[in-house]
């Protein structure tokens, strides 16, 4: 009974109650879809192999797992006919045969249950002997779940469905989990001899366990403490539920790892982002995808960061937007501000209110501190770019790129037509338009000659009382 195990993991159901075209076991919980969730726990429990039965969208849900989980061992077997859950693991069969070990069986549709139920839950089944384990939970509301039923010497009798259960039996608050370990041998065997008798004509999983006490085979029940790790998703409503749950985890280990949360409770952080310590994370944050952020940075409220990587002290203020950013380090955002994909801001460069920098680098200690689009270009280090300013990167056609050499200074209300270079330390005007290279340390004007017209207010205003009324 010694050694590793393999895990079948049931996720072709399509989720009628989710009312949507995407695949049930596909709907994100905390930036990653629920099968995802499940399989690497599985793989972090220490399985030799996973498989997930996938019916429901199967291209869709094996894309992501071969996406997702490169390399690893992590198999998806097509389940043609969706026959209930039994029928799924007896998908597996082939992938089973010869095969002495434990299996695991989880459900693409758990994704709380953590690395340390799968191990405690097959160290029990090894305990006790092999046979079937099953995994139950106590619920002061068990509707929907099946209900597991006790002898009077407290022994499993069978598992019975709400659908197919008596009032007495509905009254029940054990529950399955639907999460079981058994010797691979035995479900080969007793699988296949399942009935689909029952209200809904399929073939129950949980029909096995009365099947092996029938046979006088070993099954056990492993009673877990915390509901919470084995919440199902049937509803967008549970859907909910599990995230506020893996929110609340994801901030608990935060926390443990050095970083401030002001409120826990309203900060949105996805699995897998990393913060390093002293960070601090103010109310209405929400970081996405392979986030990476710093130690020592500050994140004001209403900041959203997606898929970008900050250095050590890092500011971004109110209600900023950053996806597919490089901030190395020192660097202020904000507010307003919004670096989309390819902004790189180099140590020390600063960002301020209602600028967008897209597919730019901004050298160290650069400012573009006012309401002002840079995109497509180079920024060298120390050049301040005033307000106003705009990279016109885009002739209708085609993108050309703008290039701002070190210690430049680019005056307000200024257009870069590009592809142009300003020089290192030139100096280009308030209000022009540039559309040639400015040489080193020069100084570009391009503005229309300003004229003053004497007493041309007046006159105005008396030719004005002079028109007859309309």
């Amino acid at each position: 009974m010694d050694g590793g195990f393999v895990a079948v993991l049931l996720a072709a159901g399509k989720g009628t109650r989710m009312r949507s075209d995407l695949p049930k076991v596909l709907h994100p919980v905390c930036g990653r879809p629920m099968v995802h969730h499940v399989a690497a726990c599985a793989l972090e429990a220490g399985a030799d192999h996973v498989y997930p039965v996938v019916g429901h969208g199967a291209e869709r849900v094996v894309e992501l797992l071969k996406a997702t989980f490169p390399g690893a061992p992590v198999t998806a077997v097509v389940q043609e006919e969706q026959l209930g859950t039994g029928h799924a693991v007896l998908t597996c069969a082939p992938q089973l045969q010869g095969y002495e070990g434990a299996v695991v069986i989880l459900s693409g549709d758990v994704p709380l249950v953590t690395p340390a139920l799968v191990r405690g839950l097959v160290a029990s089944h090894r305990a006790a002997g092999g046979g079937l384990t099953a995994l139950t939970v106590e619920l002061a509301d068990p509707t929907g779940y099946g209900r597991v039923l006790r002898d009077g010497a407290g022994r499993p009798v069978r598992i019975v469905e709400e659908k197919d259960a008596t009032d007495a039996e509905r009254a029940v608050r054990e529950i399955n989990a639907g999460l079981y370990v058994a010797d691979a041998p035995l479900l080969l065997e007793v699988l296949p001899r399942l009935s689909k008798d029952n209200a809904q004509g399929e073939y129950y999983l949980t029909d096995a366990v009365a099947a092996c006490l029938k046979e006088g085979r070993p099954v056990h029940l492993y009673p877990w403490p915390d509901p919470e790790q084995v919440l199902g998703v049937n509803s967008r409503a549970d859907l909910a539920r599990v995230g506020q749950v893996l929110r609340r985890r994801i901030a608990a280990r935060l926390m443990a790892e050095g970083v401030t949360l002001i409120d826990p409770e309203r900060t949105y952080v996805d699995t897998g982002v990393r913060v390093g310590p002293d960070t601090v994370i103010h109310p209405g944050v929400t970081l996405e995808g392979r986030t990476v952020v710093g130690s020592g940075c500050t994140l004001l409220p209403g900041v959203r960061i997606v898929d970008s990587l900050l250095g050590d002290g890092v500011t971004v203020k109110d209600n900023s937007l950053l996806t597919g950013a490089r901030l190395d380090g020192a660097n202020s955002v904000g507010p307003m501000a919004h670096l989309r994909p390819g902004a790189h801001l180099m140590a020390g460069a600063k960002v301020g209110n209602f600028v967008e920098v897209k597919q730019s680098v901004l050298g160290e200690g650069a400012k573009v501190n006012h309401l002002s689009y840079v995109g497509d270009a180079t920024v060298g280090a120390g050049a301040n770019i005033g307000a106003g300013t705009i990279t016109c990167n885009y002739d209708g056609t085609r993108k050309h790129r703008t290039v701002i050499g070190d210690g430049a200074f680019i005056g307000s209300d200024t257009q870069l037509v590009a592809p142009v270079t300003v020089g290192a330390g030139a100096v280009v005007a308030a209000g022009s338009t540039i559309t040639g290279d400015v040489p080193d340390g020069a100084l570009a004007i391009s503005r229309v000659e300003q004229r003053n017209l004497t007493d041309w207010v007046a006159r105005w205003k008396a030719r004005k009382q002079a028109e007859p009324p309309a």
